[in-house]
């Protein structure tokens, strides 16, 4: 039977599963380490990542790979994935689609847990929670309320084996973006997906992990992308098309693209949107 091709294993907002095409269109043909600080649902690294399993014919492939992400539940759960994916199914079996059980996962303590309790716990609420939003507060507790859903599937065996086999030998750490980077240079490939500018006085969620990231990060992130194409590395980049991303990145070739935006409290403002594609190595400039 033929192995399934891996796939983001949690709803991510923000999630590029659909804007694959455009992303792998640009990518380069060869990379010598694929880092993601920003991972999320990681749907391009698993994109990536399918190719190079495959050996498919023209394929993309890496040497090395590195996820990072600041959301510590999240990076849990992919190290669950990579080292104990068989534990992992079994904790998740025991899960439910039930409210009570719900609200009494959402209060336990996920510092208290290994990684794969933690892992299931975050798969469990990502599943059944509204929206499939993954939302935390200040204090990094997960608040998202129960979710209505016809029979959401939890457990997915196969697509968690799937990313099993593609986070083997991956580097997962929990880390703020410049230090995944200090090291890359010459002949890496870095993609850049971190929480958007925002594009109205509402639109600010920036709340995937506590601290959030807000204007003084958008400009270091923009200072880092040009330290990374001084040394070599390729770089792409994701982020809403406003003023100010515009003004960041007018130094690099910029390309407009739709996007579809799923999650947002407001099924009227759910559709597609404008995003800004930034990319190191094409001429720069501005295209829409």
């Amino acid at each position: 039977m033929q192995a399934l091709t891996p796939k983001p294993i949690v709803k991510w907002a923000g999630g590029k599963s659909r804007l694959l095409p455009e992303l792998q269109a640009r990518l380069p043909g060869s990379i010598r380490t694929y880092a993601e600080p920003f991972a999320g649902g990681a749907a391009l690294f698993f994109a990536l990542a399918g190719e190079r399993l495959a050996k498919k014919r023209g394929g993309r492939t890496y040497k090395r790979a590195i996820l990072a992400d600041r959301n510590e539940d999240l990076v849990a759960c992919y190290r669950a994935v990579r080292d104990h994916v068989d534990s992992l199914i079994d904790a998740l079996g025991r899960y439910h689609y039930d409210a009570d059980l719900f609200y009494a996962t959402r209060e336990l303590d996920p510092t208290k847990m290994d990684d794969v309790e933690r892992g299931a716990r975050l798969i469990f609420l990502n599943r059944t929670c509204y929206n499939g939003l993954w939302r935390v507060n200040a204090s990094g507790k997960f608040n998202v309320p129960f979710g209505r859903h016809i029979n959401p599937r939890i457990l997915d065996e196969e697509g968690l084996r799937a990313a099993s086999r593609a986070l083997q030998g991956v580097d997962l750490r929990v880390a703020d973006f410049n230090d995944v980077t200090r090291s890359l240079g010459e002949g890496d490939f870095v993609y850049f997906d971190p929480p958007y500018v925002p594009v109205s006085g509402t639109a600010d969620f920036t709340s995937y992990a506590s601290g959030g990231f807000g204007a003084s990060d958008q400009e270091r992130l923009a200072r880092e992308l040009v330290a990374l194409r001084d040394r070599g590395a390729m770089v792409m980049l994701s982020n809403a098309d406003t003023a100010e991303t515009r003004s960041l990145y007018a130094g690099f070739a910029t390309y407009v693209v739709r996007a579809p935006r799923f999650i947002n409290s407001d099924p009227t403002k759910r559709g597609d949107t404008n995003e800004l594609l930034v990319v190191s190595w094409d001429r720069p400039g501005l295209y829409e």
